[in-house]
């Protein structure tokens, strides 16, 4: 039998590319959206959002109803946030940790159950490279990941027994239109971070555009759900990109944020 394969946020970007590929594999993909629109796409997506628990559970009973079982879940949804801590409204940070952080939570309370009961399962947590460095004006996205990837470990510990297998997948930049629905605090003619900001927005904007295809998310998650015993972090980038992470390791704090702060111009 097929393997039934769950991704929210599947409406665009990597979660639609993986969506597709993924069925021409084979799979049995079924894709979420918060508004979906199914006659647009080649694959069942429906209504799910995040930072609504009967929303979920609704969801996840929809195709165990189709399907009665669930193989496996990516944990793709999420939204950008960008901005000084300092000028970032508090409403806004608050929506980002609920939909990237506590929101990928309740999916996962949610299809451990079936997984369970199943004595199989594989949850693919959508992370990012920016989860292992404090950046400049991506403070808040970098946290909700970082927070994501550790307690992934934890949950990875704990289902294990059950034949349960969890795993991170942190892409670098990816060329999607996450930029549009990116939430930006403003860039305040009256603010001290004006310039510095606006020199980071621009920047951030243009590696996002000249990001990698998200055909190669597709692929690595295709080949995480193949292997019997995936690793614990998954980093899918450029050399330069995954090789940062390597640099934090092994300098010393101040000259490794001296790097950071030359490269992103402040």
């Amino acid at each position: 039998m097929s393997k039934v394969v769950l991704i929210t946020g599947a409406s665009s970007g990597i979660g639609k590319v993986t969506a597709e590929y993924l069925l021409q594999k084979g799979y049995k993909v079924y894709g979420t959206s918060r508004n979906p629109k199914p006659a647009l796409y080649n694959f069942p997506l429906i209504q799910l959002d995040v930072t609504e628990i009967a929303s979920i559970k609704n969801a996840i009973q929809t195709i165990l109803k189709k399907e009665g079982k669930i193989d496996v879940l990516v944990n793709n949804a999420g939204i950008g946030i960008t901005g000084p801590v300092e000028e970032t409204p508090s409403e806004e940070i608050r929506k980002a940790f609920e939909t990237n952080f506590f929101g990928a939570i309740e999916v996962m309370k949610s299809v451990l159950p079936q997984m369970r009961k199943q004595k199989s399962g594989l949850i693919i947590n959508i992370t990012s490279i920016a989860g292992y460095t404090g950046l400049p004006f991506r403070g808040i996205y970098s946290a909700c990941k970082s927070a994501l990837e550790i307690i992934t470990e934890s949950i990875r510990m704990e289902v294990k027994d059950f034949g349960i297998r969890v795993t991170n997948l942190a892409p670098g930049d990816v060329a999607t239109n996450i930029v549009e629905g990116r939430y930006h605090t403003p860039v305040f003619d009256e603010s001290p971070y004006k310039e510095v900001y606006q020199i980071n927005l621009d920047l951030m904007n243009s590696h996002v555009s000249e990001g990698s295809n998200p055909i190669e998310m597709a692929r690595a998650i295709e080949k995480v759900i193949e292997t019997s015993n995936p690793k614990i972090h998954y980093k899918i980038g450029s050399f330069m990109q995954k090789f940062s992470i390597v640099l934090k390791r092994i300098l010393p704090d101040r000259v490794y944020e001296k790097l950071i702060m030359n490269y992103y111009k402040m």
